[in-house]
């Protein structure tokens, strides 16, 4: 698993819902008003706010943010359509987690949620004062419901809630869910995130039942502190709070949800984007170029402060971002073929020539953290891995991962002379500039891209692979285009990231599951499977 990407800049952790003092329900059982899986919450159950908020927050103003691309959905629950950004903030879920502590969550549909020490269910008991937008009360049907047809909806939903065996009314206020198996700690918190639908919306439209599969652009129905004000398709998107919002009080959302409007300003690519926000027109703007960062902020608004320019550390997983081979093409197949990728690429000479040597090369899918993968496996990680020796490549066991690196002059060169050896191990003979293989196919490879800014990258890339015979190219399309063939795997490499946490969990079977490999719209973009 470890050589299937080329890394650019870039094990499962036990974890248990701790017991903590809570409400206790009739039948002497304890409801922990906050679930967390390292270690005791930090808040109590009688905590009033989260620590990082201002409680007096005034409350007004417009925040206007800008989103790349288009969209054409308000439907959040399905992988068809482009949806648009933002409807995160229409909609409440059972728990609620909180920023500042790792796989920490507190209850906000639910005031609370009880578990047997075997983790067999999670029961969670409902706010008698939630409601929809409409007025129309939270029910434990609609959470049910709503279970059921996100798993319906959209794969990733149905692998995240594999688990579930069933979720069922228990009480007029109650919702009980059962695990497929005992002793995962993990799965109470994983379907407290769950979020909760109106039932009577999505079966009683004017039309008869809403089909949550399909992209729509109806507005939907929330139940959160935002709800969609107007909209242009593909071109912005406004919210506004709502004032009466149910849950406005609580201390999981004190001192939040301040703006009165947000509005999401949608550009084709970076550049108008950009000048949007140098201009005054948008209000906040998240530097992910190393280049833009030293050369474009030399401008009158960051010398007279209207322009506020900051830069700092943070203490989260440094989730891995890199190239995906689809290995569902015949010619990646191979992973002598891969390896001889990652030769070629000269990380080095990229960081120093486009990144002014601000990026760090990963190693791990987990990096900045001590999940990381260090050294040779040892302990259970060993133990775990001599269950599947004979599937694991030997070198697992005997050497260190470590991504190629070009420190001294002659090091591309060598790395180069390796990939080529490796090419014709794999049935790739290099002849007039171009690698054929027994059957005459010549070795090609596109690079899919949505974003221009990631040309640059590549093509150096690509002048390197031509070193050694592989006809590679690149192709940058329009966001709907891009998302539609990823969608559907059409694509030889895409560019994609791997955003992890401190308690990695079933969002694994997205990126490494056998299942999702064949599910259309998963993240397992590289086609990993047990074959």
């Amino acid at each position: 698993m470890r050589n299937w990407m080329v890394s650019l800049a870039l094990g499962a952790l036990s974890v248990l819902p701790v017991s903590v003092p809570g409400k206790v329900l009739a039948d002497e059982r304890v409801c922990h008003h906050a679930l967390s899986l390292l270690g005791e919450p930090k808040l109590p159950a009688d905590y009033k706010h989260f620590d990082w908020v201002n409680p007096d927050a005034p409350k007004g103003g417009e925040l206007r943010i800008a989103e790349l691309g288009s969209f054409d959905s308000l439907n959040a629950f399905t992988i068809s359509g482009s949806v648009a950004d933002g409807l995160g903030s229409t909609v409440d879920s059972l728990f609620r987690s909180s920023p500042d502590e790792p796989s920490t969550a507190y209850g906000l549909i639910a005031e609370c949620a009880t578990y047997p020490d075997d983790y067999s269910s999670v029961t969670f008991k409902l706010r008698p004062e939630a409601r929809f937008h409409d007025g129309t009360p939270i029910t434990p049907e609609d959470v049910v419901y709503s279970l059921e047809a996100q798993r319906k909806s959209n794969p990733q939903f149905a692998l995240y809630y594999a688990n579930v065996k069933k979720a069922e009314k228990t009480g007029d206020h109650e919702v009980t869910f059962t695990f497929d198996s005992t002793g995962n700690r993990e799965l109470p918190m994983i379907v407290s995130d769950i979020t909760v639908l109106s039932k009577k919306y999505w079966e009683e439209g004017p039309n008869g039942a809403r089909d949550i599969t399909k992209s729509s652009m109806e507005v939907p129905l929330g139940s959160g502190p935002y709800r969609v004000k107007s909209f242009e398709s593909g071109r912005n998107i406004v919210y506004e709070r709502v004032a009466d919002y149910w849950a406005k009080d609580l201390p999981v959302n004190k001192g939040q949800w301040n703006f009165d409007i947000v509005r999401h300003e949608y550009f084709r690519d970076r550049l108008p984007a950009f000048e949007a926000f140098k201009s005054g027109l948008i209000d906040f703007w998240q530097e992910s170029s190393a280049l833009s960062w030293a050369t474009q902020y030399d401008i009158p608004a960051v010398k007279n402060g209207t322009i506020k320019k900051e830069e700092f550390a943070h203490k989260r997983v440094a989730g891995m971002q890199g190239f995906a081979f689809n290995t569902r093409r015949k010619q990646f197949s191979d992973p002598r073929v891969r390896r001889a990728f990652t030769l070629a690429m000269d990380f080095e000479e990229m960081n120093k020539k486009f990144f002014f040597g601000a990026y760090k090369r990963l190693s791990s899918y987990f990096e900045n953290s001590e999940l990381r993968s260090t050294g040779l496996p040892q302990g259970r990680e060993l133990e775990f891995l001599n269950e599947v020796k004979a599937d694991v490549p030997p070198e697992v066991f005997t050497t260190e991962f470590k991504v190629p690196a070009n420190e001294a002059p002659d090091d591309l060169r060598k790395h180069l002379r390796e990939a080529v050896g490796l090419l014709k191990e794999a049935g790739w003979n290099l002849s007039g500039g171009k690698l054929t293989n027994a059957a005459g196919e010549t070795l090609n490879a596109e690079f899919l891209l949505v974003q221009p800014d990631f040309e640059r990258i590549v093509l150096p890339y690509i002048e390197n692979l031509k070193k050694i015979g592989i006809n590679a190219t690149v192709r940058t399309v329009d966001s709907s285009q891009y998302e539609r063939r990823i969608k559907g795997f059409d694509f030889d490499i895409i560019v994609t990231s791997f955003g992890q946490s401190h308690s990695p969990g079933n969002e694994q079977r997205f990126f490494f599951g056998s299942d999702a490999a064949a599910r259309e719209g998963s993240r397992n973009a590289a086609d990993l499977k047990d074959t």
